[in-house]
């Protein structure tokens, strides 16, 4: 006979619950048909008004996939994000996968926090010049991306590795897991780090770059702004644009005319400053070397050929993070095993995988 504790866990955060539900895309409503309760007793869980007992901490924690343990407050902990992502289209994007997406952030933040306890991150170089969506032409994008460059110490070369350089000025860059590949790159800033989440399928080398450089330019821009604008979202591409291929190297070498030259000459620039076709198009339509009608035209090109979906290039392998990974294998060779830090992170087996994975992990069910 076994016997049932019905008596209240003191140690349960109210915040855990909510982050463990988000974390897997699962409703209020749902939660509570799952447990057999009603969906205002999940609520007075979620706001503290109520505790759950030890024996609903169990179920909770086994139909959501997380430890018990996961659910406690803890001292040693990295404090709950606030600030929502920035996310591509917030018409397209529901606000259950936006709070996926923003708890899948939050236990990153939770794994780096105990990584930071045995190794030393590097510090954060990333200068803020806040602009918002009342400058829809505004120069700052172009101006941001030129400090970025200077600081980073780029010079007006290409970028060889985008998201290496993120990660070595202390930007945190991370694949999403399967289950929220629906989302463009999105980033946010965390207690311990800025984060940059890069789709796990999206596998074009020359597209991640722009993801990644895009979501840079939401750090450096709009860290007070409010997510998902049209002209914020048009800013942070400039930024990328710029950022990758600056103007004042690029404006003279762009073609004006798509004949079967001007072609050619797109494609040594894409492969040169790891850049798509259709952004230097677009980058071409914007310095005044194409006329609107011929980016059109050479748009129904693109279309045409199938290059819309994938284009010609040379490098077909995508940039890979390396900053988590690398302080995994460091602690692992100063004696502590990865499952004591998943331990101690208390972050799920699968998303602790995709967390400190150099490639995309497949789902667990796959």
């Amino acid at each position: 006979m076994s016997v049932q504790d019905s008596s209240p866990i003191l140690s349960f955060d109210p915040r855990r619950l909510t982050l463990a539900r988000e974390l897997q895309g699962v409703r209020k409503s749902d939660l509570a048909r799952s447990l057999g309760v009603s969906a205002v007793t999940i609520t007075h869980w979620e706001s503290g008004n109520r505790n759950p007992t030890k024996d609903n901490v169990y179920a909770l924690a086994l139909t959501l996939g997380v430890a018990p343990s996961f659910l406690e407050s803890q001292f040693s902990e990295a404090p709950l994000i606030s600030g929502a992502p920035h996310f591509r289209s917030l018409r397209s994007t529901t606000q259950l996968s936006r709070n996926q997406a923003q708890a899948y952030t939050q236990v990153v933040q939770d794994v780096v926090h105990t990584m930071s306890e045995y190794v030393d991150f590097p510090d954060l170089v990333l200068p803020s010049i806040l602009t918002d969506s009342d400058l829809p032409g505004s120069e700052i994008p172009r101006l941001a991306a030129e400090q970025v460059r200077k600081d980073w110490g780029l010079g007006n070369k290409p970028v060889q590795h985008v998201v290496r350089a993120m990660e070595n000025h202390g930007i945190v860059v991370v694949f999403a897991p399967f289950q929220s590949a629906a989302i463009d790159a999105y980033s946010t800033f965390g207690s311990e780090a800025p984060v940059v989440v890069l789709n796990p399928t999206k596998g074009d080398y020359y597209r991640q770059r722009f993801d990644a450089a895009h979501e840079l330019g939401h750090l450096v821009m709009h860290a007070d702004a409010d997510p998902g604008h049209k002209v914020l979202e048009a800013q942070a591409h400039a930024f990328a644009a710029e950022f990758l291929a600056p103007s004042a190297c690029i404006q003279d070498e762009l073609p004006t005319v798509m004949n079967g030259q001007g072609w050619m000459k797109l494609k040594e620039l894409k492969e040169y400053w790891g850049i798509s076709m259709q952004a230097l198009l677009y980058r071409a339509k914007e310095l005044g070397r194409l006329s609107d009608d011929a980016y059109r035209n050479a748009m129904v090109t693109v279309s045409r050929n199938g290059w819309r979906a994938k284009e010609p290039g040379l490098i077909s392998s995508l940039e890979e993070p390396s900053l988590i990974p690398h302080a995994i294998s460091l602690i692992e060779e100063s004696g502590v095993p990865s499952e004591i830090l998943r331990e101690k992170s208390r972050v799920p087996q699968h998303y602790f995988e995709v967390i400190t994975a150099r490639r995309p992990v497949l789902p667990v069910n796959v």
